[in-house]
């Protein structure tokens, strides 16, 4: 991995360039390293998928923390406080 990322479900995005990030306040990314989120926060991300045949696949993405506004996004991501909303570069997938 090219630096420590936090671990979303791509599937989980709730709007245009919005994943679902955490339900707390803190986060462990990939590095085990721990921090708190806020408004505004950078933060990188990323899934890791393996598939059948033994192809792994994962997708990266950077953006900034951002509170979930049930107002605009939706009724089933009420659980998860805080979202990424992904930069300009969108998602990018590494295939090995």
């Amino acid at each position: 991995m090219d630096k420590p990322r936090v671990l979303v479900e791509f599937n989980e995005i709730v709007q245009d360039e919005v994943v679902l990030l955490s339900q707390s306040d803190e986060v462990t990314d990939s590095a085990g390293n721990s921090f708190l989120l806020k408004e505004g926060l950078e933060v990188s991300v990323y899934e890791f998928n393996h598939y059948d045949g033994g192809i792994k696949e994962f997708l990266f993405a950077d953006g900034v923390a951002e509170l979930n506004e049930l107002s605009i996004i939706s009724e089933w991501s009420k659980a998860v406080k805080w979202c990424c909303r992904i930069n300009e570069n969108g998602i990018t997938v590494k295939n090995t």
